[in-house]
């Protein structure tokens, strides 16, 4: 039958050998069925939410930079040659306290040539006003006519409006010489400084002498969406989203301090203290201003950080995780709902926006039905699931509000 009887000329042996041949024939059979079909058992397990709504503290997280308070560019205001610099570079001054010295005696010089002229302008008025006092008895008694009265008092005029004239070239001699003093506008820290002792200024250049910048406290600007600013506005006014303080909008700064790409969180708090009234055409987005306390000078201006903006609070939130939601293929967001029977249907749901690493729903969910987190490449439509608890995904939902 197998060729053996040439081989195997023993009847007893050729028969041992054939029912051994057979036996690993049919091991293989059921090896290759075993491995050609699924192992029966019961339903696949996935991991599913249960819906239960709570008040959560609804967040925006957006890219910013920080801008130092108040910039002052320091300029001179006459000309002259800088004899002295009297501060250090990035040390922090007062406003008030003198920075630059420019040469003082030219100015010195016009200031006392203006004082002569205002004093010989005090000597012609006080001899117009003799004048006219002398000629106003004389008209009267018709010793004088009544055309050179007029002329005295023209002249008397003339001369008062030189002594105004001369009073105020004076004022502006006075100016200057003050002017060759530079002091600081505002408090905050100095940079580098552009000119040396000896280097010629000019009034009103281009060029800044040096720059101080406030920075405590400290401005910290953010853009969003002109859509999302106005759907944050539409929830408040229907109620749907509370503020989350009366009056104010508390903001956490992230910082990428650490250089392993983790976030550390600023210690203070700030307050957004503006929203800007007009839309950048290019961008579609408005800018937010926020301010922080900078008391040990942490922040320095042009870092860049996130900001976390608490912008109110949402009572009686759905939400689910971003993990649990797929999109079709209109662009609608999905999840798959576990029914009392244990088999699985696709929902179609209505997200408003992204809170952290949930999106906070607002339709087409109910609470208590339970949402697929974990197992969503073994279900179908109508199939059959074994479902439990996604503690994982229960444990990466942000944090709740706290009660008011």
């Amino acid at each position: 039958m197998f060729g053996f009887d040439k081989m195997l000329p023993n009847p007893a042996l050729r028969a041992a050998v054939a029912a051994s041949l057979i036996l690993v024939l049919a091991g293989c059979n059921q090896q290759k069925q075993a491995a050609g079909q699924p192992k029966a058992g019961g339903p696949p397990e996935v991991s599913v939410m249960t819906i239960e709504p709570q008040r959560l503290a609804v967040t925006t997280e957006l890219p910013g930079r920080t801008a130092a308070y108040r910039v002052a560019e320091i300029r001179p205001q006459v000309s002259g040659i800088v004899l002295k610099r009297l501060f250090q570079e990035g040390s922090d001054v007062k406003a008030g306290d003198q920075l630059y010295q420019i040469d003082p005696a030219t100015y010195e010089a016009s200031l006392a040539s203006a004082q002569a002229d205002v004093q010989k302008a005090e000597a012609n008025l006080q001899a117009a006003r003799n004048k006219a006092s002398r000629y106003n008895d004389l008209v009267r008694n018709s010793v004088v006519s009544k055309q050179d009265f007029d002329d005295v008092q023209a002249t008397l005029k003339q001369n008062e409006a030189q002594l105004a004239a001369a009073k105020a070239a004076y004022n502006l001699a006075r100016i200057n010489l003050d002017y060759t003093k530079v002091f600081a506008p505002i408090s905050g820290r100095i940079g580098k400084s552009s000119v040396t002792e000896g280097a010629l200024v000019t009034a009103s250049q281009a060029t800044a002498l040096a720059t101080v910048q406030q920075f405590d406290p400290i401005y910290v600007d953010v853009t969003q969406t002109a859509s999302q600013l106005m759907k944050l506005r539409a929830d408040m006014e229907s109620g749907r989203i509370q503020p989350a303080e009366a009056g104010k909008i508390p903001v956490t700064l992230l910082l990428n301090g650490t250089g392993d790409g983790s976030d550390q969180s600023y210690p203070v708090k700030g307050e957004l203290q503006f929203s800007d009234v007009t839309v950048d055409p290019g961008t579609s987005s408005v800018q937010l201003r926020a301010v922080f306390p900078n008391p040990n000078k942490t922040l320095l201006p042009g870092l860049f950080v996130r900001a976390r903006i608490e912008q109110g609070v949402a009572d009686n939130a759905i939400t689910v995780p971003q993990a649990a939601v797929s999109r079709g293929p209109d662009g609608s967001a999905r999840v798959w709902v576990v029914g009392a029977d244990n088999k699985v249907a696709q929902r179609t749901i209505k997200t408003e926006r992204a809170v952290g690493n949930v999106w906070l729903v607002a339709d087409g969910l109910a609470p208590g039905e339970r949402v697929v987190v974990e197992g969503l490449q073994k279900v179908k439509p109508g199939a059959e699931v074994k479902p439990v608890p996604a503690q994982n995904a229960l444990a990466e939902l942000p944090q709740k509000a706290a009660a008011r």
